[in-house]
């Protein structure tokens, strides 16, 4: 007689089998089905807030109607390529009128929603609540952002990111820090409303903020001629590169060994023209040439 066998019946282990199965289906595929999923903006590390859309085409004008006028308002930064474009502009349709005035980006924006500008010269990406308000920018230059310093600083001739942060965020505050001499380091900034202030911030300092201790002064009002006259012998400040190449009275210094002449040069922005939708026949005339061969390459006119 055979000795008898304790243990669960054959049953028990199939019911097990199939309970460990119908887990294993849940966890890999089920679990799978609700776990949340990286958007776009998220796994590219863009903001959709301030992504502007697709621009509409905008074809050159072949005439402009005699009396036309437009009205261009908006950032310092753009002073010298909106000179350029107006005197392009006028010279190949003539009878008509380019008025333009810079005091900021935001002011600029301000103006063109009031119906008091026609196109707004900004020096940075439209926010997602300006776009829904009917705004459109139109990308217009790449335009690079110089680190200035008065003729007189015998500081070094050459900074690297890093360095540049530091200053600007208030961790750096003496030149001698930087192979300098030992001088204190005074940061003349510009006021939080420029478009060169806000470009600064993300193409400079990644998204942080500048430094407020005591060698930051902000001026109140964002003009570049008195940055360069407050510069002296200790002071730093910055502005776009086209209105400071040719000054003889401050030295742009060199990022990692590259001026802003460079390709490669670390510190570079993307400058607009922006409009409000319905296109205004004015505006379509002044956008159209700006992007015609003829308004590019005015925009390179020396001034």
């Amino acid at each position: 007689m055979s000795p008898h066998k304790s243990g669960p019946p054959p049953i028990v282990y199939i019911l097990a089998c199939l309970l460990l199965a119908t887990g294993g289906y849940w966890w890999f595929f089920k679990r799978a089905s609700v776990a949340p999923i990286a958007t776009l903006s998220e796994e590219n590390g863009t903001d959709p807030t301030t992504a502007n859309p697709p621009v509409p085409n905008i074809p050159p004008p072949v005439s402009v109607p005699a009396g036309t006028r437009v009205r261009l308002e908006g950032s310092t930064s753009m002073v010298t390529f909106n000179a350029n474009l107006k005197a392009g502009f006028e010279a190949q349709f003539p009878d008509t009128r380019v008025t333009t005035s810079a005091q900021g980006s935001n002011p600029g924006i301000e103006a063109l929603l009031a119906a008091q500008a026609d196109v707004a010269a900004v020096s940075r990406p439209l926010t997602r609540e300006e776009q829904d308000l009917g705004l459109v920018a139109v990308p217009i230059a790449l335009d690079r952002i110089a680190i200035v310093v008065g003729i007189e600083n015998t500081s070094s001739q050459s900074l690297s990111v890093d360095q540049v942060v530091d200053i600007f965020q208030g961790q750096v505050t003496n030149w001698s820090q930087v192979g300098g001499p030992n001088l204190p380091i005074r940061v003349i900034n510009r006021p939080a409303n420029s478009g060169t202030h806000q470009a600064f911030k993300e193409v400079v300092l990644a998204g942080g903020e500048f430094g407020t201790g005591s060698t930051i002064t902000t001026l109140e009002r964002d003009a570049t001629t008195p940055i360069l006259q407050q510069l002296g012998k200790d002071g730093i400040g910055y502005a776009t590169a086209a209105q400071v190449m040719n000054q003889t009275t401050v030295r742009v210094v060199a990022i990692d060994g590259v001026t802003p002449a460079a390709a490669s040069y670390p510190f570079s922005r993307q400058l607009y023209y922006v409009y409000r939708e319905p296109l205004s026949p004015a505006a379509a005339a002044f956008l159209g040439y700006t992007l015609s061969p003829q308004g590019q390459q005015q925009m390179l006119v020396s001034p």
